[in-house]
């Protein structure tokens, strides 16, 4: 066993686990947030993504040792009322079925908006092609994505904080 410091949702948290436990438990099961899922536990279906210093990765294999000193981001924290312009556009589209892959295709979605804030079909396609979706509703989180991208095209910018003079 050994100590990590891990930022999860601007929260501090240290977590005494094994260096090789995959985050994905250190998040679930020693931090308590169980939005993110398990799904396949060899990095092929994108239940489990979360945002590393904002970048989507599969929590399911990457180990608690590699993400200490990372900002770590899960479904829990994008936003504090379920809010944020994806999941907004995912209710509006009726995205989900059975639900159990949303909360990684809303990370990816999230992380894809971000790097590409106008996305093309063909950015989407190829940002999501690691999220399994066993229902099938590839069009509808396409159409989501698009709906989600103007909403944040119509957010007003932060302005940069002035210090004192």
């Amino acid at each position: 066993m050994a100590s990590f410091k891990l930022t999860i949702n601007n929260q501090p948290h240290t977590v005494d686990v094994e260096p090789t436990m995959p985050l994905l438990w250190a998040i679930r099961d020693v931090v308590g947030l169980t939005g993110t899922k398990f799904g396949c536990g060899i990095a092929q279906c994108g239940a489990c993504t979360v945002h590393l210093d904002g970048n989507p990765i599969r929590s399911c294999s990457y180990p608690v040792s590699a993400a200490a000193g990372h900002k770590i981001t899960t479904i829990e924290g994008i936003s504090k009322n379920a809010d944020h312009p994806v999941q907004k556009a995912w209710v509006e589209h009726q995205v989900p079925q059975c639900g159990y892959c949303q909360s990684g295709q809303i990370m990816s979605a999230v992380a894809l908006l971000k790097q590409t804030p106008k996305p093309t079909d063909a950015d989407i396609d190829t940002a999501m092609q690691g999220n399994i979706c066993r229902c099938g509703t590839y069009n509808r989180v396409r159409a989501a994505i698009h709906t989600a991208s103007g909403e944040m095209a119509n957010l007003p910018k932060s302005t940069p904080k002035v210090g004192k003079r």
